[in-house]
Parts: C-alpha cells; structure tokens; sequence
C-alpha cells in the first residue's frame, strides 16, 4: 500500500499568477510584501553577467530604482536600476557585454523573480544624484576604492578614505568619480515563481520583443 500523502486542495488549485497582467505591477506588488517581509535587504538581487567570450559572473547587488516609468536614458519602457563601479570586474563585463540577468529570492516569503533583458548606462547627471544622495561615508568608501583589483594591505585602503574624508569633510560631499555610474536593465523577459509543496511550484514567464513592444505570457511547468 502507498504511503503517499494525498494532494491537498492548495496544491490542485489553479495558479494564483494572473494571466495577461502588467510584470511591473505585479513586481511591484511583491516587492511591496518582501519590504514587510523579507528580514534584511528585501532590495537585494542577484546580478549575472558574462564575458565577451560568454564567460559568466554573478554577485549581489542592490536594487535602487524601478518599475515601469524608469525611463531607460529616454528610451521607455520601464525597467531596473542600480550603481556601480564601471572600472571593477563586472562593470568591465558590462562594458563588453551590455546583457544580464537578474534574480531576486524571498526566501522567507517562498518567493522569485528572474529578469533577463539588455543593459543601458544612466546619465551622468543620474549617477551624480544618486552617488550624492548615499551618506558622506559611502562616498568616501566608494572614492576610495579600486574595486576588484588587488590590495596590497587593506591599511592602503584605509588610508586612502581617510585622506579623501579629510579632503571634502567641510564640503560634505565627495566627487563623483567619471568610472561611478549606474545601469538600468531593460526587461525582455521576466518570470514569477512561488514555491509549492512537492515541487508543484507556480511559474509564469512575461516576454516581449523590444522596450516599447507589449507582453506576452504563459505559464510554465515547474
């Protein structure tokens, strides 16, 4: 005789991910539940990118702009923000290889989203807000900082913030170095995913050809 337990109801119900809805707003709608939820960082993602060569590289970011009225540099269609140092591994990855992928897991909430789609650079004037509104020592943590290459000592490190803090103390604010930009990822794909018990899981998948085009969507098998 089987000892399998029978499926419960929840497991047979049909999938609670909408059919023909807008992606945006349905991220925003979880975004808005992993910001109450999720303990420590819910604007956390995982950011992959590759090589010229197609090598591939992945590493935690954060997330610091979004939804469907980022405008993509004039071009439209919504999409996701964040900032970094173009002279480090990965913005030399995206500067060979203007493609990535994004995913962000809620754990706790059992919940995640995967974002693939072409990268576009912001405006100076878009980095120079966003590097000025971080608190003056980040500023200088991220001045100061030769991202990804080699240290020698970490007290190298070290003094180099405290000469750039000493420097702009008064002003309050530290130039924004040229190689400190940001990029906002385009979307052309975007999948929901709820975990279920026994790998039933909920999967829908959003495409679309181009910025400006409308989605298309279909559940997946999980």
């Amino acid at each position: 005789m089987s000892d399998a337990t029978p499926l419960d109801d929840a497991q047979l119900a049909d999938s609670v991910l909408p059919a023909g809805g807008d992606p945006f707003d349905l991220f925003e709608e979880w975004f808005a539940a992993a910001q109450v939820g999720e303990i420590n960082d819910p604007n956390a993602m995982a950011l992959a990118t590759a090589t010229a060569d197609a090598a591939p590289s992945v590493r935690m970011v954060l997330l610091k702009g979004h939804g469907k009225d980022e405008n993509p540099e004039g071009m439209g269609g919504g999409g996701f923000t964040f900032f970094t140092n173009a002279e480090s591994r990965k913005g030399g990855q995206i500067r060979a290889n203007m493609q990535a992928a994004l995913l962000f897991h809620w754990k706790s909430l059992r919940r995640q989203i995967r974002i693939e789609g072409p990268l576009i650079e912001v405006s100076p004037a878009r980095a120079d807000a966003y590097f000025h509104s971080r608190p003056y020592k980040s500023q200088v943590g991220s001045a100061a900082s030769d991202q990804s290459r080699p240290l020698p000592e970490r007290q190298t490190y070290l003094d180099r913030a405290q000469e750039l803090w000493a420097a702009h103390e008064a002003e309050g604010k530290v130039p924004r170095p040229a190689h400190w930009t940001g990029f906002t990822l385009s979307p052309r794909r975007i999948e929901f995913w709820i975990d279920r018990d026994n790998r039933l899981h909920d999967r829908r998948e959003f495409i679309r050809d181009a910025a400006d085009a409308p989605w298309s969507d279909t559940l997946l098998y999980p």
